[in-house]
């Protein structure tokens, strides 16, 4: 403000003894700052957080610490085969039991003298080599149900809603054991909300009444039908009866090793028939099996029957029920079943689609 009376006074005084005058900007002028001070200014005032890091000691500071996992895959075949019955067992390769000599097994340590357990659940743990087609893939965690001949209690409560038209088909769905059957009218009900499809754990369908269920789609997200989950078909008893009855598994893949999959089920109880069990560990490993990637090697490396309470593990022989190798004349066969399923799945949207 001072300045700015001052260059006035001098402006009078210069008009007074006729001096040349000379034309003087007198408002103030602010000059924008440089694009990208203002940000600049504003990082150099954030704090740096330092994290604390625990101790390290001398020998590995300023290196990367790699820990050093063991490899899941277990693999004796480099270890001799014991000579007699009185070993230790570490040094040795693991005894590869036959199906009904590990039951027995398992029947005589849960004898009333013993455990006291003769209804114990029969368990197989399944190994599995994840490794896909190329070095850098691998096969996804999957969920499936294997359809056995001989039906166990398994625990579980799995409630079926059964979606189809006509008497002949309802009647079959209902003597097949589904929770509830039921057409266009069930639908509505859900729809309306009376009806909550969170109760039912598997949802099947026949295909005459997809058009309808596509109202649904969005209440089912994953579990609305499809031929590739064998949840929509026209053989409904068969379905009902394999969801019903069946074995539920999954494999899952383990977190640091990629490569190593495992599959922990029950194939039933030991006071059942031993060669009714041996069947249904025949139909869950030829289940598994099918999820198989089209590549040279093992997938199923190692099979391993249990019984709780007992912590022992018996192994047994599964080439015995599934190929070892790859089979590309089978995997020809299954890759028809394959397209077969999607040409089907296809068709069976299209319909859904033009009906909407």
């Amino acid at each position: 403000m001072l300045s700015l009376l001052s260059s006035m006074r001098a402006l009078a005084v210069r008009q007074q003894t006729g001096e040349a005058l000379r034309c003087l900007h007198l408002t103030a002028v602010t000059e924008a700052a440089r694009k990208g001070t203002r940000e600049k200014a504003r990082k150099k005032k954030v704090k740096v957080e330092v994290k604390k890091v625990g101790f390290i000691p001398h020998n590995q500071r300023d290196k990367k610490i790699n820990v050093k996992r063991a490899d899941k895959h277990v693999d004796d075949s480099w270890k001799q085969v014991p000579k007699d019955d009185v070993y230790v067992g570490r040094y040795y390769r693991w005894r590869v039991y036959s199906v009904a000599e590990a039951i027995q097994c398992h029947r005589e340590t849960h004898h009333p003298s013993m455990y006291n357990v003769p209804n114990a659940p029969l368990n197989v743990e399944i190994e599995l080599n994840m490794q896909g087609e190329k070095a850098t893939r691998f096969v996804d965690n999957f969920q499936r149900m294997a359809m056995i001949p001989h039906k166990f209690q398994h625990g579980e409560d799995r409630k079926i809603i059964v979606f189809t038209k006509g008497n002949d088909e309802i009647t079959e769905a209902r003597a097949a054991g589904a929770s509830l059957v039921g057409g266009v009218e069930l639908i509505k009900d859900i729809t309306s909300g009376e009806l909550l499809l969170s109760d039912y754990q598997y949802i099947l369908a026949h295909p005459n009444i997809l058009a309808e269920l596509v109202a649904l789609r969005g209440l089912m997200k994953r579990k609305f039908p499809n031929p590739k989950s064998e949840t929509l078909g026209a053989n409904l008893a068969e379905m009902i009866m394999k969801f019903s009855n069946g074995i539920s598994y999954g494999a899952t893949k383990d977190e640091y090793q990629q490569n190593f999959g495992l599959i922990t089920t029950s194939v039933g109880t030991l006071n059942m028939d031993a060669q009714h069990l041996e069947e249904n560990l025949r139909h869950l490993l030829q289940d598994v099996n099918q999820m198989r990637p089209k590549r040279d090697g093992l997938f199923i490396t190692r099979v391993l029957l249990k019984s709780p309470p007992s912590s022992e593990q018996l192994k047994i022989d599964p080439f015995l029920y599934v190929p070892e190798n790859y089979d590309k004349s089978a995997a020809k066969v299954t890759r028809g079943e394959a397209k077969k399923r999607e040409e089907a799945a296809e068709e069976a949207e299209q319909a859904a689609a033009a009906a909407n």
